[in-house]
């Protein structure tokens, strides 16, 4: 009898690791897309808002970040119409644990910086000759290294991971160097290599 329970226990254990490896397997073949489209959303509004800054009125084009978030949105329900239908398993729910965390930490981040920066929160009070900088850009940089080498890591995807530990920690320390409106070029560099580049071989990879 307790052989039998060592056995049942033993399949029960090779069950869920081959649940765990199928979802991976599936998740990592269905990203692709939205990981070209996200990246692709991303570098394209840098750019233009790198231009527009640099052209037409200066910072307040940083607003249109938000609408980066609708085209986003809306590229991402057409593409999941392509995509196969999986269940919602714990690998991906982890997933989007990691980048609703993401999501929450850096849209929460710039919006008490725009409060700072409008004089709503007085920060600038407590600070010696009333000057605050903060790269923004070089920490959003990181955070996102770090959750898509997370990601990758969920995924056992090694292409993932080292985009991610590239474009994070490469964003960060270049971004430091660039003080107004080229941060954007760093940006769309970030999101070239952390999201467009893995989306193209995973896409490629799917094809062979």
């Amino acid at each position: 009898m307790e052989e039998n329970n060592n056995l049942t226990a033993e399949r029960s254990l090779e069950i869920i690791r081959e649940s765990i490896e199928t979802s991976q397997r599936t998740i990592t073949r269905n990203s692709s897309l939205s990981l070209i489209w996200w990246g692709a959303c991303v570098v394209a509004f840098a750019l233009l808002i790198a231009h527009l800054w640099a052209n037409h009125g200066g910072p307040a084009w940083n607003l249109l970040w938000a609408v980066l978030w609708l085209v986003g949105y809306l590229g991402e329900w057409f593409i999941a119409q392509r995509k196969e239908k999986i269940p919602n398993t714990f690998v991906g729910k982890t997933i989007g644990h990691v980048w609703g965390t993401f999501g929450m930490f850096i849209g929460s981040f710039g919006l008490i910086l725009g409060l700072i920066g409008g004089g709503i929160i007085p920060v600038r009070s407590f600070i010696p000759d009333n000057h605050l900088y903060i790269n923004i850009t070089s920490i959003i940089s990181l955070c996102f290294g770090i959750a898509t080498t997370i990601t990758g890591c969920i995924l056992k995807n090694r292409i993932i991971q080292a985009c991610g530990f590239v474009a994070g920690l490469g964003g960060f320390f270049f971004a430091l160097g660039y003080p107004w409106f080229e941060q954007l070029y760093v940006m769309a560099a970030v999101a070239f290599i952390g999201l467009v580049v893995p989306g193209l071989v995973i896409y490629f990879q799917n094809k062979k």
